[in-house]
């Protein structure tokens, strides 16, 4: 089986990566398990030093709209590539073509394919907003609708149309997934809206400050690493009658706030951890974030098994297990 990743070099991409390799087969449309003889990975960095040494690793490195053709063949495509959230607001021409547009070339690329591939595309709970004509967004379910106040959550929800009308022509086999915000994502702040999400818990864990630009008790919904990776693989593995409906399907999140996540550390980690977070808000990134939706029932993830992280505690654990282990692996 041949797999590729868009955005394989990043964070999702890379975690999404190292589980197929691992995996003795993966499940796609409904089929039995196939072992993944090539697995592309497509990014504009070149991947990790571990996945980039698996010989049934290819990485195509560039600008997805430059290197589209390189993709070649495919049974199953993760398009994760895109503008993230606070880069996509701050720059509106190039977040509409870090994600609508590369959206629409990796569909067109899976269209010219003489076969139709799977394809998974990561969308995002932003695409929910509260609309200032209506009032506070409510509980967001299976039916409601989409009414992104962000460029990103705009961008996201149009590609979420181009991959249903691609799937109803029978160009592909599409599912979109809306992901909650990852918690906590390695490495460095980065320019997304929700990065500070992740580095309230990473930086002091490590020792390091970090800064809070959100109210303590502003709601976020929040997932783990681990059960988005369940997210995407799950999709990609259901026929299309479990899949259902075209439109795009919420993931779990635990709905918290950053008050609660910082509680949450100092239970896991050791009282006073929080103690390095710094709160100062930032009016720009807190509007982004009080836009988006806070809480939501997810049954159509229910029934295809998919389940939230019960606590912020098993979150920050996992995290805890997590780095643990990439020390191990750097250090074998």
């Amino acid at each position: 089986m041949r797999v590729v990743i868009t955005g394989g070099g990043g964070f999702v991409g890379t975690a999404l990566a190292r589980r197929l390799l691992a995996a003795d087969g993966v499940t796609v449309g409904g089929a039995e398990p196939v072992p993944v003889d090539e697995l592309v990975l497509l990014d504009l960095v070149p991947p990790m030093h571990d996945v980039a040494a698996d010989p049934r690793v290819e990485p195509v490195v560039g600008d997805l709209l430059d290197v589209v053709p390189r993709i070649g063949a495919a049974d199953l495509v993760f398009h994760l590539a895109g503008g993230v959230s606070g880069a996509a607001e701050a720059d509106f021409d190039l977040g509409w073509r870090g994600n609508l547009d590369a959206t629409r070339a990796a569909l067109e690329h899976c269209r010219s394919l003489p076969t139709p591939p799977v394809l998974v595309f990561s969308s995002t709970g932003a695409v929910f907003g509260s609309d200032p004509a209506l009032g506070p967004l409510g509980t967001i379910d299976d039916d409601t609708l989409p009414r992104p106040q962000t460029s990103y959550g705009a961008q996201k929800f149009a590609s979420e149309l181009l991959v249903a009308d691609y799937s109803r022509k029978g160009f592909v086999r599409g599912r979109s997934v809306r992901l909650m915000t990852v918690v906590v994502r390695p490495g460095k702040p980065n320019a997304a809206a929700s990065s500070f999400a992740s580095g309230i818990i990473r930086e002091p864990i490590a020792g390091v400050r970090a800064v809070c630009p959100v109210p303590p008790d502003t709601p976020i919904v929040i997932s783990s690493p681990r059960r988005t990776l369940d997210g995407l693989v799950t999709a990609a593995a259901v026929d299309d009658r479990r899949w259902g409906s075209l439109t795009a399907m919420n993931l779990p999140g635990l709905t918290t706030t950053a008050r609660e996540m910082a509680a949450a550390l100092d239970r896991v980690v050791g009282a006073g951890t929080s103690d390095l977070i710094d709160w100062v808000e930032d009016p720009a990134v807190s509007a982004i974030v009080r836009s988006w939706l806070a809480r939501t029932t997810t049954p159509r993830a229910a029934a295809l098994g998919l389940e939230p992280e019960s606590s912020v505690d098993d979150i920050v654990r996992a995290h805890l297990e997590d780095t643990a282990g990439s020390k191990s692996s750097a250090l074998s």
